[in-house]
């Protein structure tokens, strides 16, 4: 074999090596790539929307959103998300703002618990009170948007004496109350409102039928007490106290404990009814004879 037809021979093995090679490259190692990139683009052109479809897909979607917060807000509570611990504090600073100077709020922090699905601060009240304004903070608790629960509660009576000694009948109470809030947004709406927290009085259960304390007469009203019918005129009676004062009153005037319930002009006496410590008496003074 001469030198020009080897030279020929390793041109065409050369050849043929790189056409191997290049078939190995393209069919082989490329296809893989190719394949990659052709799902990829068939994944976006899957997604590519046109713009006003786009808008169209938004509103709906934003109406949906709307329509489900409106259901949440129907609902008498809700469970808020990643509620702060800080917010209960406010949530009791808010209702004890009107109570009167004698009462009493105290909250302590007990911590956070899981409740199944769902998580709670643990809070634990003390104080005292009137009965309503109690009563308020309970219904408040318990009523609120935010659901929360009163998990125990005791009361007691409680009594004080104001700045005039004047007894005060309070309740005291302890409480533990749970506040409830989620992980998840979806049981709440976006746009908080709370309940209506107002309620009306109640009677006091705890306020005594019958007291030792009687409220001294700082009005300095008519104290039938060993009073006196000294006239009958048709404005009213003319009364004397104890102390010799007089007074001039008439059908349904407050006095000392009481009210002038009756004037009767046919039988010369008036009529009082009395509230002395829950002890409810009748009293009648009747026109002297001798004295007409």
């Amino acid at each position: 074999m001469n030198k020009k037809l080897r030279s020929t021979l390793s041109l065409i093995a050369l050849l043929v090596l790189i056409v191997a090679a290049g078939i190995v490259y393209i069919f082989i190692i490329q296809q893989g790539s190719l394949s990659e990139k052709q799902d990829k683009l068939t994944e976006l052109n899957a997604n590519s929307y046109d713009p006003e479809e786009l808008r169209i897909r938004y509103d709906q979607l934003k109406l949906r959103s709307a329509i489900l917060d409106s259901v949440l807000s129907s609902r008498k509570f809700n469970i808020p998300k990643d509620l702060s611990s800080i917010k209960f504090y406010n949530f009791v600073n808010g209702i004890v703002a009107n109570f009167s100077e004698h009462s009493q709020v105290n909250i302590e922090f007990q911590g956070m618990q899981q409740d199944k699905d769902f998580f709670f601060y643990d809070y634990h009240l003390t104080g005292s009170g009137f009965f309503n304004e109690i009563y308020q903070l309970i219904y408040s608790i318990e009523e609120g948007k935010e659901l929360k629960k009163i998990n125990t509660v005791n009361l007691g009576n409680l009594i004080k004496s104001d700045e005039e000694n004047i007894p005060l009948f309070l309740v005291s109470f302890e409480m533990n109350v749970q506040v409830y809030f989620s992980s998840d947004s979806r049981f709440a709406p976006k746009d908080f409102v709370e309940n209506n927290l107002v309620n009306g009085p109640i009677y006091d259960a705890f306020y005594p039928l019958i007291r030792n304390e009687i409220p001294p007469n700082v009005d300095e009203l008519l104290d039938v007490q060993g009073g006196k019918l000294l006239a009958l005129i048709p404005e009213g009676a003319f009364i004397a106290d104890a102390k010799g004062n007089t007074y001039l009153v008439w059908e349904g005037e407050q006095v000392y404990l009481g009210y002038l319930t009756k004037i009767d002009y046919e039988q010369n006496n008036v009529s009082f009814i009395l509230n002395k410590g829950g002890i409810i008496e009748k009293v009648n003074l009747e026109l002297d004879r001798q004295s007409k």
